[in-house]
Order: C-alpha cells, then structure tokens, then sequence
C-alpha cells in the first residue's frame, strides 16, 4: 500500500485516479473458492464466519416456519469420527430455533430392557411428528460403528443390521419422512489435537469418555467399519453427505446451507407485530423486597 501511495503521489496534477474496484459479491467470492482444494484455502476470520451464520440462521427460522406450516417430518442423523465437530453443527442449527419444532436426540447407551427389544425400537420413539424437526446426536448407525469394533454386538446381529438398515430407511422415507444423513470427516492429525486440547481444558474433559479414546487406538479398524457401513446403507433414497470438518467454521456453515437445500421453503416470516398498550396499575402496591429472596449480585 505504502508503495502505491509514493507512485501516485509522484504522478502529475492533472491524472485522474481510476475508481476503486467494486467489492466483490459474495456469491461469487464463495463460488470462486469452491474450486480451490480444502487443504489449500485461507482460514474462514471470525467476524467472516459470524456474519454469515447470522445470515444462515435467518434461514433457518424461515426453514423452522415451513417446516411447522407444512406439517413436515424431517429427520437429520449426525454421524462420524470422535470430536469431527458434530456436536458444535447441532448447537450451531438449533441456536435460533424453537425447541418445541426442532429438538435434539443424543441416546445413552441401551438398557438391559433395550438390549431385548428389536434393535431400531429405542429410536422409533423419537422419530418427528408432522411438524417437527429431530436431529440425531448419532443414531441406530452405534451398530455399525462402535458397537462393531468393540465387539458389543455379534457378527450376526451386525450382518442383520447391515442387511434391514436401508430397509428401515426406505420405510421412513415411504412414510413421508425426510431422512438426511451426515457423516463428518476428520483427519488423524485434526483428531489427535482436538483430543488434546480436550485434555487441557477442564470444560472439556467430559467430552472424552473411555470410547473416545479406543476410537483413537483403534483409527483403522473404525475406518474399516466405516467403508462396510456406507458400502451398505448409502442408498439411493437416503445417502450418506460427508462433511469435511478439519476446519470447524466452514464444515458448520456447509452443513448448514447444505440442509436448507434439501428441504424446499419458502419466507413465512410473520409480519411486524404492534405491542398493546400497558395495563394501567390500577392502585397495585409490589411486596416489599425484604419478603423475597433474591440472588445475590456478585458480579
């Protein structure tokens, strides 16, 4: 800049500066960067990637009133790696939503009760009423990962899975739910720091939990069951959509724009509303402050 400035200050009175560029649209800036490789692109700044998750979550409300207008049973199943940034997509989706339209699903492991039942029966129950948008903090896909390489499920059972798995999903989507299914990829190297960084933030710590850890020794053969579950279930009426998630500001907003894609809507955005005026007091006396019990202001 301090350079460009020295030769315009060195040219003649009478030249005339061309004008600057137009700012670049932001369509365009983001098609442009679609084309370069993931590994190659500059890191999305914070006030970037604020911005346009404001501008999504706008969307999304306008999404949550179709979905609530229509009557439509959508369901998002969030699968993938240990700390591949599902959690943080969900809590980015639902920040502005109503939860009695869009709720969210995060199973413990079965009871022994569950353990008898037919294996999809757990999740049935939290399957979306006309209106309604549920999204899986992992889903009945536990049997094809976890449940696999730990061996908490027969080879039976497992082949059993693999087999009435896309049959259950064409099931759902014959009923009239709409079934999205995503699965977050995360690096070796992306995995390992994040675990660390787990490990030095008490906030944190509880993330980790004694099969987070197994699925780090275990990387191969979690990528094996990995391969043999989408070889299964990557259906045609409910594919998988993988989410690159190394850069956890940009898997977030794709996933986020990528779901708005699938569901059609349109802006039901109610209009302005007119507050009424205050109910005068009409002579009411509040109680003293000394009859109640206030949280003391620390801060």
């Amino acid at each position: 800049m301090a350079k460009h400035r020295r030769g315009h200050e060195a040219e003649t009175a009478g030249t005339i500066s061309p004008p600057p560029p137009a700012p670049a649209d932001p369509a365009e800036s983001r098609a442009r960067e679609a084309d370069i490789p993931a590994e190659r692109r500059p890191g999305l700044g914070r006030r970037a990637y604020e911005q346009e998750l404001a501008r999504l979550h706008v969307e999304l409300v306008k999404l949550q009133e179709w979905i609530r207008h229509e009557g439509l049973q959508v369901l998002v199943v969030f699968e993938g790696r240990d700390a591949a940034g599902k959690g943080g997509t969900i809590k980015r989706i639902t920040e502005p939503l109503n939860p009695r339209v869009c709720r969210v699903v995060a199973l413990p492991a079965p009871t022994e009760r569950e353990r008898g039942q037919w294996y999809f029966q757990r999740y049935v129950a939290h399957l979306p009423a006309a209106g309604e948008m549920v999204l899986f903090d992992r889903s009945w896909y536990n049997r094809a990962g976890v449940e696999r390489v730990m061996g908490f499920c027969s080879d039976d059972e497992y082949r059993e899975f693999l087999r009435s798995c896309p049959e259950f999903e064409r099931m759902l989507v014959r009923s009239g739910i709409i079934l999205i299914k995503y699965w977050f990829s995360v690096s070796d190297a992306e995995q390992e720091r994040r675990f660390q960084a787990r490990l030095a933030d008490p906030t944190k710590r509880w993330k980790l939990s004694p099969m987070d850890l197994q699925s780090r020794a275990r990387w191969v053969e979690y990528s094996k069951a990995k391969d043999e579950m989408f070889a299964a279930t990557d259906i045609k009426q409910a594919p998988w959509y993988v989410v690159e998630a190394d850069d956890k500001r940009r898997a977030r907003l794709n996933c986020i724009r990528h779901l708005q894609g699938l569901v059609p809507y349109q802006d039901l955005t109610p209009d302005p509303m007119e507050l009424p005026p205050r109910q005068g007091d009409g002579g009411y006396v509040r109680p003293p402050k000394s009859d109640q019990t206030f949280v003391p202001q620390v801060y």
